[in-house]
């Protein structure tokens, strides 16, 4: 079910990446936000939301690379270049990512800075929507977050411009090593 997400998600502009492990997937990061000018500046710091990812990384030593932040307040993530958040599933019919966004740090970075990086487990590819619905109920959320590439809309004289609603770009992290709900 990889390939198929990964074509349909390639198919909306989404970047998507595939580790076997968190440590190949942690350099993969680290490495592509120091190439895009991570920097302790605004609109160039990456906020990084609380996520099972991070359990049993020395998040010291991380908050040591300059403009890498865990302090997630929606001040930080309106001026963060990056924001990083883990999703629980991926759609494989429509390149979907889904994530539990009843914690509002969740939110901030997947919908506030200009490029979003979503963690996934590779496990947690799904065919489609009612397979999903087996494994969450809407009721037991606050808040469902659904996101199919980055950001478009095509309201403004019917132009389509990219960015407006959230993210320019989305990047997307699977990570055999997380497991998953499959």
């Amino acid at each position: 079910m990889y390939e198929q997400f990964k074509v349909r998600a390639e198919g909306v502009s989404a970047d998507v990446h595939r580790f076997a492990t968190k440590d190949a997937a942690l350099n993969f990061i680290i490495q592509f936000l120091k190439d895009e000018g991570l920097a302790e500046a605004p609109q160039a710091h990456a906020l990084w939301a609380d996520c099972p990812f991070l359990d049993g990384l020395d998040r010291r030593a991380l908050g040591e690379i300059a403009g890498l932040k865990f302090t997630v307040t929606q001040e930080l993530a309106a001026t963060a270049r990056f924001g990083i958040s883990q999703m629980q599933w991926a759609l494989a019919d429509t390149g979907t990512l889904v994530q539990d966004s009843s914690v509002i740090q969740q939110r901030l970075v997947s919908s506030l800075p200009t490029i979003h990086l979503a963690l996934v487990p590779t496990g947690g590819i799904l065919a489609d929507m009612p397979t999903l619905l087996t494994r969450l109920h809407p009721k037991d959320s606050a808040y469902i977050a659904m996101i199919t590439g980055p950001s478009r809309t095509a309201d403004i004289e019917r132009v389509l411009t990219i960015g407006v609603h959230g993210p320019e770009r989305l990047i997307i992290v699977f990570c055999d090593e997380l497991g998953g709900t499959n």
